[in-house]
């Protein structure tokens, strides 16, 4: 039975909103660092592509929506290289490229990195297990916290 038709559940993201205090600040490390592309500015909201889902900043307009950002995870095809490229451009990294877990088809790898506003996010890469020859950083020991607080 396809219960697709029988409720409405929801399947894909559309936009993800994070709260800003210097929109202007958060456009230019969004656009000109991460390298998102910019769809469009319009009253204290900016609206970037990733990759077909809309990433909105925008300054809270009431106190409910004035709360810390959620964690968001890059999906990138070679971590090493973005980790690099996006330190060059002034990046803050709390942890180097990691891996987290070694599934059948492939490695999870991810590298958590703060915006300009100080907001946890993550660059996240999954690997084919025979790509990567990182033996220092292959170790099975639990997945490293980031540090400092959110």
């Amino acid at each position: 039975m396809n219960h697709a038709h029988e409720h409405p559940w929801l399947s894909k993201i559309g936009q993800i909103g994070i709260s800003v205090r210097d929109l202007p600040a958060m456009t230019r490390f969004y656009r000109d660092v991460l390298g998102l592309r910019l769809l469009f500015e319009v009253s204290g909201m900016a609206f970037f592509d990733c990759d077909g889902v809309r990433l909105m900043l925008a300054t809270p307009t009431a106190a409910e929506f004035d709360h810390p950002s959620s964690i968001l995870y890059f999906k990138v095809a070679d971590i090493d290289a973005s980790h690099a490229s996006m330190a060059e451009r002034g990046v803050h990294f709390d942890l180097e490229p990691f891996l987290v877990a070694q599934m059948p088809d492939h490695d999870l790898w991810m590298a958590f990195f703060r915006d300009a506003e100080h907001n946890f996010h993550a660059l996240m890469s999954e690997v084919a297990p025979a790509a990567r020859e990182h033996a220092a950083r292959d170790q099975r020991s639990p997945a490293p916290q980031p540090r400092g607080g959110a």
